[in-house]
């Protein structure tokens, strides 16, 4: 997956995370019944003390994330804003992890959405790594059939050079 690719793929993803967090954050305001295929869990984590930050929901935290990675995503490609998209990712990832935790060890309840919503997480980091890690790749030498310190051009005058 290069380049466009990559780019579309973590746009959907986190066009779908707005989606989540969106309902989540919807919920959390208007007390209405959260649909949950797994039961009592769901409320059960969206009712939990570890449901806020500093009286903000969590939920909320989340969707103003995946609303920063999608738009990091719409900017022209560059460094910085690889960079940017990046450093999002780690922070929802970690984020995410944390919050899992709590799930798993504070509240003992494992919320659907939730798990939805750090597997999002975990996608869109590995694939900003591997975005971030990799861009520029297929410009380089070596792919265009040169070594690392020589382009291909430079080789093939040097070979004509050597025939003379």
């Amino acid at each position: 997956m290069r380049g466009k690719a990559s780019r579309i793929a973590m746009a959907t993803i986190a066009f779908i995370g707005i989606g989540v967090a969106g309902y989540l954050t919807y919920i959390h305001y208007s007390g209405s019944q959260i649909l949950c295929i797994a039961g009592d869990p769901c409320k059960t984590v969206q009712t939990s003390v570890y449901s806020t930050l500093a009286g903000v929901p969590v939920a909320l935290i989340g969707l103003i994330g995946y609303i920063l990675i999608f738009a990091s995503l719409l900017v022209p490609e560059r460094e910085q804003t690889r960079l940017s998209t990046l450093c999002f990712t780690a922070v929802g990832f970690g984020f995410s992890v944390y919050l899992t935790g709590r799930e798993v060890f504070s509240i003992h309840a494992i919320c659907p959405w939730c798990v939805s919503s750090a597997i999002m997480m975990t996608l869109l980091f590995g694939l900003s790594v591997w975005r971030f890690l990799t861009a520029g790749i297929a410009s380089s030498p070596i792919d265009s059939g040169g070594t690392p310190h020589q382009p291909r051009a430079a080789q093939g005058g040097d070979a004509m050079r050597a025939r003379a």
